[in-house]
Parts: C-alpha cells; structure tokens; sequence
C-alpha cells in the first residue's frame, strides 16, 4: 500500500484525469438507476406496497387488470377454497377529475376495495374508509403536488360523481397516475354511472400462498404480485430500456478503466522491472496495483454518490427518482467489481513482466 499511495501522490494529475472519469460513471450510473427505479415506483407502487401475495384475473383479460372482469360468483368460489378472509375483490377504473371550483382535470386511477379487508389501504394523514358510505375516498400523497387537501372535493361531471378527501396515504401510483381509494359500494355507483349495469370485479387478491385453484373456479388466471407488477402497460419496456442503459456504462466503465490501467503498466514496466530486480516480488507490485484501482474506485463512487444526492434534491417533484441503500449497496459492489475487472489486464501484464529485459530497455 505505501507503494500505491506514494505513487498516488507523485502522480497527482495523471490519476486525478483517470478519477474524473470514474466519477462520472458512477454518477451517471447511480442517476440512471435511480430515475428507474422512481419510474418503476411511478408506474406499480400501488400494486408493489400492497400486502397481497398473488391475484386472480380472467384468463382472457391478457395479464391485463384493466381487461378483465370477474363475477361474485367467480369471488364466492375463491373464497370457499381458500377462506372469506384471504380473499377480496379488487376494482380498478381511470377517470379524470377536478377539484371542485377549478377548471384543471387529472386523470386519476380508482381502486374499488373493502375497507376492512387487508388490501385497505394504510392512512398517514385523515381517517380510513367506511364500509357504507358514499362520495368518500383516501387518496394518494403524491396529489398533494396538486393542492388537493384533506375536505376537498374531486369531481367528474360528465358521470355526476363526487369524492371527498377524508385522508392520505402513502404515494400509490398506477400505469403513472395517482391513485384513489374507496369502498366497493362507491366504486359501484361509478360503475353504473359509467352504464355498466352488473357488478364485476377487475381482481381478486389473495393474501396467502396459493399454488392452484380449485376444478370450480374456471376461465381465471393466477399471477403473482411480481407478474402483476411485470403486467402493468409499460412497465418492462421502460425497465428494459434504463436496466440496458446501465449495462452499458457498466461495461463501457470496464473498458475505459481496462485501457488507462495497462497503459500506465506500459507506461512504467522498466520501473517495474527495476523493483523485481531487487528483490520486490509479483505479488507486492499486484497488491500495490490493486490498492490503487480500490482507493480511485471507492473515492469514485463516494463523490458520486454525492453528486447524485445534490443533484436529486434539484430535480422537480414530478420527476421520480428513487435510489435506496440496497440498490446503492448492489451498485456499488457492481462498479467496484468492474473496477478490479478492468485493472485485471494490468496484474496480468505486471506477471509478465522480465526484470533483466525490463532495465536493458530502459537503458537501450
């Protein structure tokens, strides 16, 4: 180590150009898995916090909530397989509303659900659902960006539908819009007011593990939460699009770090050489090498973590962005481990290396 440090401080610009360069991939790389994962949380997080471990939908509905409609009696059987209280009906239908006095409409995704059932969902600020009343919802934190409070009253007029913000939950966004929550006997007088005359359901969710369903239960179709999630419109050609992105600055990151390393090796294979012939072994010159490449690496990905975090704070509130410690932990043994793959070239050169060969061409 003392090796790797002294040559550090000899050679202040060369490694400084070479850390630039480091910082802005990992900052780069910790912006982009950010914004994906606040798109991720942007487009399922109403789905992803749900205490649900798998849903049913109609097999013809395409994995697609929207699409499907499932009967009480489809409810009943479900329930008498697995118990009234491990399964519950989930309703889903998008409108858009206004606050009442405004002009300004937002489309809002409405959850119809029992409010005693586990899917309700948990209050932050205000009162929960009653069972039987009507014109009453919880809605979303994030409509606050909207200035809707508590006691406010959102609007349809084309449907001659009300609600009144009784509470906020946790931020709950479906397919990117914000989302309200009311009891099913609300959601049914949507329902009819949008001329659909029969009750139906877009879900069941069921809280237990369930490996199949029962030989009464027909023309449905068992999905996981994480299926669920993966079913949402959008969702996996968004996170394919930013995951491929990151892959590339990753391996793009691999190569640039592979090339500055072994051209420095060149750059200093008589000094090598000269070490070697006194008696300094491969392994202190490794070891030195590898030291370097961990200092540049984690000093790297500190300040860029830095500057994601300063830089997050600017970012509008309309812009999701998202980066939790487990995913800062994964990224960041990802870059430290590309680091040590692209100075891998250099330990090898290092191996190579002839002292005596080494100093006649440093003396030639």
């Amino acid at each position: 180590m003392f090796l790797a440090l002294r040559e550090l401080r000899q050679a202040k610009l060369r490694y400084a150009l070479i850390g630039m360069i480091m910082i802005l991939i990992a900052w780069l790389t910790f912006m982009v898995t950010g914004l994906a994962n606040g798109l991720a949380t942007d487009n399922a997080s109403a789905i992803q916090n749900m205490k649900a471990h798998s849903f049913i939908l109609q097999k013809e509905a395409d994995q697609k909530l929207g699409r499907s409609v499932l009967t009480p009696k489809v409810l009943k059987d479900i329930q008498d397989q697995v118990g009234e209280t491990n399964a519950t009906p989930l309703s889903e239908t998008t409108i858009s509303l206004q606050e009442e006095g405004t002009t300004d409409k937002m489309d809002i995704t409405v959850f119809g659900m029992d409010p005693t059932s586990f899917v309700a969902p948990a209050v932050k600020q205000g009162q929960s659902l009653h069972t039987d009343e009507l014109n009453e919802a919880v809605v979303s934190e994030g409509l606050k960006a909207n200035g809707v409070e508590i006691g406010d009253v959102l609007k349809n007029d084309d449907v001659n539908q009300s609600f009144k913000v009784i509470g906020f939950t946790n931020k709950s966004m479906f397919s990117h819009t914000p989302v309200i929550y009311v009891n099913m006997k609300q959601f049914q007088a949507l329902q009819h007011a949008m001329g659909k005359a029969n009750i139906s359901y877009q879900a069941i969710v069921l809280q237990g593990k369930l490996e199949s369903l029962g030989k009464s239960v027909v023309d449905v179709q068992l999905l996981t939460k994480e299926e669920m999630v993966q079913s949402i419109p959008g969702f996996k050609e968004e996170q394919g699009s930013l995951t491929m992105m990151t892959v590339f600055l990753v391996v793009i990151a691999a190569f640039v770090q592979a090339g500055f390393f072994y051209v420095l090796t060149l750059q200093k294979t008589s000094q090598f050489g000269v070490l070697k012939a006194i008696g300094t072994t491969t392994f202190y010159l490794t070891k030195s090498v590898i030291g370097q490449v961990l200092i540049l690496a984690a000093s790297a990905i500190i300040i860029g973590l830095g500057l994601t975090y300063g830089v997050s704070t600017l970012l509008p509130d309309s812009m999701p962005f998202v980066l939790s410690n487990n995913t800062i932990l994964q990224y960041t043994a990802i870059l430290l481990m590309v680091s040590m793959l692209g100075a891998s070239l250099s330990l090898l050169q290092i191996t190579r290396i002839d002292a005596i060969e080494a100093i006649g061409r440093a003396e030639a």
